[in-house]
C-alpha cells in the first residue's frame, strides 16, 4: 500500500477545541504523486491542514558524477534530470559550455534547437495536461494528449534513435542533421495541432466536471509565485509575465512571432489551460523555424576534450517547467571542477505546502499535478 496512516493524534483547533488529526503518508510509489515523491498530509477529517512533500527517492548524484566526465560525457547525464524534456536539459547544460568556452554555434544548430525543443515543450505539456485529466477522472482526455505527445516521440525516434533521453544536443551545435522526409514530417503534423488541441480544449476545458475539479483549487497568487521563485506555466498562471524566450533573449528566438499565454486565477484550471495554449504557441515557433531555417553546419568544430580555461558560467533557458539553469565552474581541466542545476521543478514543488491547506485529500492530487514535476529533475 503507498496511502499509509502513519499516526493518529489529538490536537487543538485554532478556536481551542480538540479534535482528531489523522497524518497520512502518499506515497512515494502513489500513481497520484507523479514520481517518487512521499507527501505527508495531515489531515481533519478529509480536510488537509498541511502537506510536506518529501524528496530525495531519486535522487542519483548528478551534479558530482559530472566532476568525474568530460564535458562532453555529461550530456548523456542531463537527458536523466527532467526526462520528460531531455531536449532542454541539454540545451541549458550546452550553452553553459559554450559560455564557459567561447563556442559559437552554427546558425542552423541553433534552429535545430528551437524546432526540437519547441517540439519537446509540447510532448512536456501533454503529458502534464494528461496526468492531470487522469487525476480528476478523465481518462478520454489522457489518450488524446498521449497521442500527440506520440506523435513528437516518434519523429524524435527517427531523429535521433531514441525515445525519452536523446543525447541530441552537444556543446557546439547538434549530433546529426535532420534525416530525409523530416521536415515534412514536422510541417504536417504542426499544421494539424491547432485543431487536436482546439478539441482537447472542448473535451477537457470545457467539461463541467473539470470546471468544478479544478477551478478556484490550489490558487497561487502572483506575488507568492514570484516569492516563492516559481516559474513557468505555474507563474504564468497567476498572471506573472516571464519568459525566458522573451525577456532574456537567446538563441535564435528574437527572430519568432509568439505570445506568452497568462492565467487570471492563478487555480489549477488556469495552469493547465496555459499549457495548452503554449502548446499552440511552439507550433506556431516550430513552423516560422522550418521556414527561416538555411542549409548549412550543424556543428561548430569542438574537441572531445573540451578544456575551458578557469573560471565560471551560468546559462539558463525556458523549459517546460521554467527557468532551468546550468552554472559550471572550470579549473582548466576537461572535467568540470563543480556543476549546479537551478530547477525550476524543485522550485515549484515548494508550493504544495502553501496551496494545499485548506483542500481536500482528492484535490491535494490535484494540485501536485498541476505542478507538474518531474522527480529526476527535483533530486538529481
Amino acid at each position: 500500500m503507498t496511502l499509509t496512516v502513519e499516526s493518529r493524534q489529538r490536537v487543538t483547533d485554532a478556536r481551542g477545541s480538540a479534535i482528531d488529526e489523522l497524518v497520512v503518508n502518499v506515497g512515494p510509489s502513489h500513481p497520484s504523486t507523479h514520481g517518487v515523491c512521499r507527501v505527508i498530509a495531515h489531515l481533519e477529517g478529509e480536510i488537509v491542514t498541511k502537506a510536506d512533500p518529501v524528496i530525495g527517492y531519486l535522487h542519483r548524484g548528478i551534479e558530482k558524477m559530472a566532476e568525474n566526465r568530460t564535458y562532453l560525457q555529461v550530456v548523456p547525464l542531463t537527458d536523466r534530470l527532467d526526462y520528460v524534456g531531455s531536449m532542454y536539459a541539454n540545451w541549458a547544460y550546452c550553452r553553459s559550455v559554450e559560455r564557459l568556452a567561447g563556442i559559437t554555434v552554427p546558425e542552423r544548430a541553433e534552429y535545430l534547437r528551437v524546432i526540437t525543443c519547441e517540439l519537446q515543450r509540447i510532448a512536456s505539456h501533454m503529458m502534464a495536461i494528461g496526468s492531470s485529466a487522469a487525476d480528476t477522472g478523465a481518462s478520454t482526455m489522457f489518450l488524446y494528449a498521449f497521442e500527440v505527445r506520440e506523435r513528437i516521440i516518434e519523429m524524435f525516434e527517427e531523429l535521433c534513435g531514441s525515445r525519452l533521453t536523446y543525447n541530441y544536443v552537444r556543446p557546439g551545435g547538434v549530433s546529426f542533421d535532420l534525416p530525409e522526409g523530416w521536415v515534412d514530417l514536422c510541417r504536417t503534423f504542426c499544421e494539424g495541432l491547432t485543431d487536436k488541441l482546439a478539441e482537447m480544449d472542448r473535451l477537457f476545458f470545457g467539461n463541467v466536471i473539470t470546471r468544478g475539479r479544478m477551478k478556484g483549487v490550489g490558487v497561487l497568487s502572483a506575488e507568492d509565485a514570484v516569492g516563492w521563485g516559481a516559474s513557468g506555466p505555474v507563474a504564468r498562471g497567476s498572471g506573472v509575465d516571464w519568459d525566458l524566450r522573451k525577456d532574456d533573449a537567446y538563441s535564435v528566438y528574437p527572430r519568432f512571432d509568439f505570445e506568452v499565454p497568462l492565467g487570471d486565477a492563478g487555480d489549477c484550471y488556469d495552469r493547465a489551460r496555459v499549457r495548452l495554449f503554449e502548446s499552440y504557441e511552439s507550433g506556431t515557433i516550430v513552423m516560422q523555424a522550418l521556414e527561416q531555417m538555411e542549409p548549412g553546419p550543424v556543428n561548430a568544430p569542438v574537441s572531445r576534450l573540451i578544456a575551458p580555461r578557469a573560471g565560471e558560467a551560468y546559462d539558463h533557458i525556458e523549459s517546460a517547467r521554467g527557468s532551468l539553469g546550468v552554472y559550471l565552474v572550470s579549473d582548466g581541466s576537461p572535467r568540470p571542477y563543480r556543476m549546479k542545476v537551478r530547477s525550476p521543478a524543485f522550485c515549484n514543488l515548494a508550493l504544495l505546502k502553501v496551496l494545499a491547506p485548506g483542500h481536500t485529500l482528492s484535490d491535494l492530487v490535484v494540485i501536485l499535478g498541476s505542478l507538474d514535476p518531474v522527480f529526476g529533475e527535483v533530486d538529481r
